[in-house]
């Protein structure tokens, strides 16, 4: 079987059962998340922008050391106790770090002080991890990017990139001047700077084989150096003793299938990019003769996976768009990015678990790690672990059983996630990740994500449905989920549509049965802009056979928080739909929120105030609304994310609180009783806490399920969380 022939059969392995191990298998699970922001002051220092790029470790595994390009400074940890991180200081540059790795007591740091793009410089600093101190520093005569060491700490290498100036030529090459390999001699983990070699590699790519751009290195056993060229799309094999190339090949191309190649708001894999070039960024060693690099891609290429050479340049597995159909069959495909680089694989790690030979991928746009076993030909997934927001870096600690990875996106100046760095341990037990996964048809997963809102399969326990939000505003949907498995698994995906095309210009944010096979939708929007507030009727096929708007009344007083989940409350001629609005309308007094009401046979509108939590340093509002026995249950929140957040909780209100007054007048306010305080829950997994607590429901069985919105993987870790409450009349 051929490599190419041999993709479709893998991944329709790893959709079925492979990328999710039994329990006997070892595997990995979070343990604990630090926010580089912890290693600042407190107040308002602890605000700046931070940012966790590439990650080593101390040779004793108890310290982490990480670079933060934007703080210029290197970051350490203490991770002693690997449960419980702490902060141990940073060291402070006149310059940007971009790369650091650790040769016996000390770090080693190559910092970026240029000028301009035409005249780079910078230097390799040597940190002294005890006392934080610099014991040196060796002018490189250039921008340096990665740096590494050999296995025995007697050579360091230096990735000088000479980085392009993207807003020169549309970001192309050649731009000069030319970069370069930089090779210094150790003793002790001190450079010394009199020992500095350069290996000149101009004339070696045939892409602009005049201005060499070296992106990523790495020793192996026999202290031979692979080097990637990435704007080149070029990889060099180097001898790290005589600082002589032995070998180069062109990283070449690949021909992508079944890929979403249009960013659209739909994921749809039915798309081809015939010869897309490799364009390599890091590179790692698998033993003295093989290379796996990463295809991250740049102006040209980014073929979406991984591939394995020899010393060669002989292809020997080409991952083509496998990896990515596995990390969309867990929800964290990018659709935003599909017409660039899609899910962007660009860092790696490798090492030895035990018996195993293993290799980490990085998905900087997915945020996913993908743990593979190199078993000398095909290798085999074994698990796909959640990560913060684009991990750039990783390290693994093979003697203490950990992986540590860092994430380099810092949203928290947007009141979103800062940057992380995330540990993981390996040991016997069941992957906590993913806790819902596709199966589609063909080998290829249902595409899904921005989940948000819950509905029971009548008279099938463990049955559920799901809708996606404006995230896939081309192609709504509702999704079957039979939570009787684990991790929990979308089966089956109707096409929400409107006169025979998929529905447009909607937000659904709630799903609720009809009672007759159909479904009950509420679109939430402003009635000025692109989304409507609206209810919506779809039959069973997911065919839209009504409308209906809102009241003026309503209409008058709204905002964009609209409605976040509906649900009905009676039968047949006898149903009343209620809806949650999601925060305080233009009408309503501070502190209370509407509960919505439409009956159905008398077409009346009404509403009763629901009061809410105070709020603290965002906003609170609610998620959603489900009704079972003689209680409406209502997710409330607040927007707060990881640290800040404080309020994520299931409330109810009794059905028979709920006596709605005329739109318009005066509403009564019902009592609420607080049924399960979620935190623990999205804590559970050793993550930041989430904010978007959007979707729950009560299945036949009586209980309880919630979902989280990964927001499509934009600005998001695109973590679902998805887990059941238990029987909620224990409550």
């Amino acid at each position: 079987m051929t490599i190419v022939s041999r993709m479709t059969a893998l991944t329709a392995v790893l959709l079925a059962s492979a990328a999710f191990p039994a329990a006997a298998e070892p595997v990995f699970n979070r343990i604990a998340s630090f926010a580089v922001a912890d290693n600042l002051p407190e107040g308002d220092a602890r605000k700046a922008p931070t940012s966790a790029e590439i990650i080593t470790a101390s040779e004793d595994g108890n310290t982490l050391v990480y670079s933060d390009s934007p703080g210029k400074r290197i970051g350490l940890i203490d991770i002693t106790d690997a449960k419980a991180p702490k902060a141990a200081g940073v060291v402070a540059f006149d310059g940007e770090p971009t790369s650091v790795t650790v040769a016996g007591a000390k770090a080693l740091v190559a910092v970026n002080t240029r000028e301009s793009f035409v005249k780079p410089s910078g230097f390799l600093a040597v940190v002294d991890l005890a006392s934080k101190k610099v014991d040196a520093t060796c002018d490189l005569g250039g921008q340096p990017d990665s740096v590494a060491v050999n296995k025995d700490r007697t050579l360091a290498a230096i990735a000088i990139e000479n980085e392009r100036d993207e807003e020169v030529n549309d970001g192309k090459i050649p731009q000069m001047p030319a970069g370069d390999l930089v090779i210094l001699s150790l003793k002790d983990g001190v450079a010394d700077c009199g020992s500095l070699k350069r290996v000149t590699l101009t004339g070696l790519a045939e892409i602009a084989g005049e201005d060499p751009e070296p992106e990523f290195v790495a020793f192996n056993g026999k202290d031979e150096i692979a080097l990637t060229l990435q704007e080149n799309n070029h990889i060099v094999i180097i001898d790290g003793k005589t600082a002589t190339v032995k070998t180069h090949f062109s990283a070449g191309a690949v021909d992508l299938k079944n890929i979403d190649a249009k960013r659209n708001g739909a994921i749809a894999f039915k798309d081809e990019q015939p010869a897309r070039k490799r364009e390599p960024d890091a590179v790692k060693w698998l033993d003295d003769n093989r290379i796996v690099v990463a295809n991250e891609g740049d102006y040209e290429g980014g073929s979406r996976g991984f591939t394995i050479f020899d010393t060669t340049g002989k292809v020997l597995y080409e991952a083509g768009a496998t990896f990515e159909h596995a990390v969309a069959a867990i929800g964290h495909y990018p659709e935003k990015r599909s017409s660039a680089k899609g899910v962007e694989p660009e860092g790696l790690e490798a090492a030895k678990f035990g018996d195993d030979n293993l290799f980490f991928l990085l998905a900087e746009r997915a945020s996913i790690v993908g743990v593979y076993k190199d078993t000398g030909a095909e290798p085999e997934l074994l698990q796909l672990l959640p990560s913060g927001i684009s991990p750039e870096g990783a390290v693994a600690i093979p003697a203490r059983n950990l992986l540590a990875t860092a994430n380099e996106v810092d949203l928290g100046e947007d009141g979103g996630a800062r940057s992380h760095v995330m540990i993981y341990e390996r040991g016997e037990g069941e992957a906590a990740y993913p806790q819902i996964r596709s199966v589609g048809k063909d080998g290829l997963p249902i595409g899904f994500g921005a989940l948000s809102g819950l509905a029971t399969v009548a008279d099938k326990p463990g049955f559920l449905r799901a809708v996606s939000d404006s995230v896939f505003s081309s192609q709504p949907t509702i999704f079957t989920i039979d939570a009787t498995q684990k991790p929990a698994l979308i089966t089956e995906a109707l096409a929400i549509t409107r006169d025979g095309a998929p529905a447009q210009k909607l937000d659904i944010e709630g799903i609720a049965n009809d009672g007759d096979g159909g479904f009950w939708l509420v679109s939430e929007g402003n009635s000025d802009k692109l989304y409507s507030h609206a209810i919506l009727h779809a039959n069973k096929k997911g065919e839209i056979k009504k409308e209906i708007a809102l009241p003026e009344a309503l209409r008058a007083g709204e905002t964009r928080f609209g409605f976040e989940g509906i649900t009905v409350v009676g039968e047949g001629d006898d149903q009343t739909l209620w809806m949650a609005v999601q925060r305080e309308w233009k009408d309503d007094e501070k502190g209370f929120a509407k509960l919505v009401s439409y009956n159905l046979k008398s077409e009346e509108w009404g509403a009763v105030r629901y009061p809410l939590e105070k709020a603290g340093d965002g906003w609170v509002g609610l998620s959603e609304i489900s009704v079972n026995g003689d209680y409406a249950y209502i997710i409330e929140r607040d927007n707060l994310i990881g640290q800040a957040a404080k309020l994520k909780k299931i409330y109810r209100v009794a059905l028979s609180e709920l006596k709605p007054a005329a739109l318009g007048g005066e509403l009564p306010v019902v009592k609420k009783e607080e049924v399960r305080d979620l935190m623990p829950d999205l804590k559970a997994l050793s993550g930041y806490v989430v904010d978007k607590v959007e979707g729950f429901t009560v299945d036949a069985a009586g209980n309880g399920y919630v979902i989280t919105d990964n927001d499509g993987v934009d600005d998001s870790s695109g973590e679902t969380l998805f887990f059941s409450i238990g029987a909620i009349n224990a409550m």
